[in-house]
């Protein structure tokens, strides 16, 4: 496993990890945004053949990012889950058994639509808009904060106070070559007063974002971190 990234913004020591999470170290906390588990079984349902294997990947990857970091709680930013209840959170359910002491806390994204008591069995609690945590707080969707426009691609910024973590748009950072060629990659995005996490879940595609100068930009390439 590659190393984290040290960060540091208000005060507080976050690691960024090449995984598409966050540890915040004072508080013992792995912060992860938009899972989108139960997707892959949800195209399946449809008729679109996506491996399973794809899903398998991601809950085994957060294993190792939970047994790494050894975090007392999982703070979930949002689609931990993708749709309505189908098999693969069947799956979902036996990972979280092995994790019986680590509290997980999902700030309901647009996608989190299971029944309450089905998030209660699997031992998740709920935030419906935001959670407030020491110096941060945590929303799905930076735009239902309100504040001035601006950050990036005129998403609203979140005004003073509280610095926020969101996630929702899936954000990627398109990075060029000597010549004509570009790739684009996930990442994470720090603003002078919001963050965008990567989407965690491998099956999610990316949105191009356009950072000011000022912004702090982490794209993710295979295995490391490259500051932009």
């Amino acid at each position: 496993m590659q190393p984290a990234f040290p960060y540091r913004i208000r005060e507080q020591q976050l690691w960024l990890s090449p995984d598409r999470c966050i540890y915040w170290e004072e508080e013992q906390s792995l912060i992860v945004s938009d899972l989108h588990f139960g997707k892959t079984g949800h195209f399946r349902k449809a008729g679109i053949a996506v491996p399973q294997s794809v899903y398998k990947e991601d809950l085994l990857r957060l294993l190792c990012q939970v047994q790494y970091f050894r975090p007392r709680q999982l703070l979930v930013v949002g689609d931990l889950f993708h749709s309505r209840e189908n098999k693969e959170l069947s799956l979902f359910l036996k990972w979280r058994e092995d994790f019986p002491d680590l509290g997980i806390h999902l700030i309901q994204g647009n996608h989190d639509i299971l029944h309450e008591s089905w998030y209660a069995k699997a031992g998740i609690g709920l935030s419906r808009e935001t959670l407030s945590v020491g110096p941060f707080s945590f929303v799905h969707d930076i735009n239902d904060i309100g504040g001035d426009a601006g950050g990036i691609d005129g998403h609203a910024a979140s005004g003073k106070g509280a610095y926020y973590f969101s996630g929702h748009i899936h954000p990627g950072i398109r990075i060029r070559g000597m010549g004509k060629q570009s790739l684009q990659f996930p990442c994470y995005y720090f603003g002078s007063d919001y963050a965008v996490l990567p989407a965690f879940g491998r099956f999610t595609g990316t949105v191009s974002i356009a950072p000011a100068p000022e912004d702090n930009v982490f794209a993710i390439l295979p295995g490391i971190l490259q500051i932009q």
